[in-house]
């Protein structure tokens, strides 16, 4: 098994993250760990670990960017089993092989997920299992978001060609929802609905300085394996919204969704529930990208195009109605909204020692 640990100025939160695989239950590991050009102390850590394990390869050299660090740990990696793991994250102990067994049951498994906690300081939020991880679902619903978090995966090279076992540099910032929906729209894919790894929720993360590309590029993921399907010859309103929400691009999207919701109505009943999962979660994602435009009136008419407001909690329904007349009442009440939701997550969270390993886990 090689663990693919991708590092650019992990300084903060790597140590932990390196204990959480070094310390796994299941032993038989090496760990490509490259640093991509970190400017702090990064290399050092990295260095001080390696002391102590043996099972620890570092790479370091200028900074090539994350797609670029992740080819570069693939053609390293000797395992046939290669699992990935992100500086910032905490696998707990059991992790590794909880996932190898998976892949001695089924040999022909191409690729794993688990669920996950998500780490929020000092606490952590525990993670609850999805009904829509059904194993005859994974094939549509890789065509609507990524199926995993990155961190969660292992792949099986004995299923995976080596051709396709690659990250495409057309995807920034989403190369993992790619390589996903490729890998799982010719082989079988498995969730293990259950946390594995604690996902660190921080503002320097990947995620969050480059939101925008992201969705941009989910987009055009999106749009492009409608096309594929057959469901659209041009799913142009998808790239044309993700370069930029205005209340024309919004008119085009919703009419778009819903011609989609009535195409899939003819979808046989076995694979039409999983179209149905993915276009909702599709749904929630176009939503969020239209509230952060911090303008009510454009979330008000997408939300009246599509027919969806019983979608959402009373609380949101009742600002946005609100806002169309007075945006500043709507604002007002979208920040109540997410302080009540943060005090709700406080107080469902637990202490991140209670749960995690404690070998500077926190």
């Amino acid at each position: 098994m090689s663990v693919l640990l991708p590092v650019y100025n992990g300084e903060p939160y790597l140590a932990a993250a390196l204990e959480s695989i070094l310390h796994q239950d299941y032993k038989h590991l090496e760990v490509i760990a490259i640093d991509d050009g970190s400017t702090d102390r990064s290399l050092e850590i990295l260095e001080t670990y390696r002391k102590g394990d043996g099972r620890l390869f570092i790479l370091s050299r200028e900074n090539r960017g994350l797609i670029a660090t992740l080819n570069e740990g693939l053609a390293l990696a000797s395992g046939e089993l290669v699992a990935r793991m992100d500086a910032d994250d905490v696998a707990y102990p059991s992790r590794i092989s909880r996932q190898v067994a998976l892949f001695e049951e089924e040999p022909r498994l191409a690729l794993c997920g688990s669920g996950i906690d998500t780490l929020i300081g000092t606490r952590i939020l525990r993670g609850k299992p999805s009904p829509i991880y059904r194993r005859e679902s994974m094939r549509v619903l890789s065509m609507f978001f990524t199926l995993f978090l990155h961190s969660t995966v292992v792949y099986n090279r004995k299923a995976i060609p080596e051709d396709m076992l690659l990250y495409d540099p057309d995807y920034p910032h989403a190369e993992d929802f790619d390589l996903f929906r490729r890998i799982a729209d010719c082989f079988p894919t498995a969730m293990i609905d259950e946390p594995l790894v604690a996902y660190r929720i921080h503002g320097d993360s990947v995620t969050s300085k480059h939101q925008r590309q992201m969705r941009q590029t989910h987009l055009k993921i999106v749009a492009e394996n409608l096309e594929r399907d057959g469901l659209f010859d041009d799913a142009g309103p998808l790239r044309e919204i993700g370069a930029a929400v205005t209340t024309q691009t919004i008119a085009a999207v919703s009419e778009f969704m819903l011609s989609l919701e009535r195409r899939i109505c003819t979808s046989p009943a076995e694979t039409r529930k999983a179209y149905e999962d993915g276009i909702l979660c599709f749904f929630y994602f176009l939503y969020q990208m239209i509230v952060d435009e911090e303008r009510p009136e454009l979330t008000h008419d997408f939300l009246t195009r599509t027919g969806k407001w019983q979608l959402l909690r009373r609380r949101e329904r009742y600002g946005l109605l609100a806002g169309v007349r007075a945006p500043w009442c709507s604002r007002l009440s979208m920040a109540a909204t997410r302080k009540v939701d943060w005090l709700a997550r406080y107080m469902q969270s637990v202490p991140a020692a209670t749960i995690l390993p404690q070998q500077g886990a926190v």
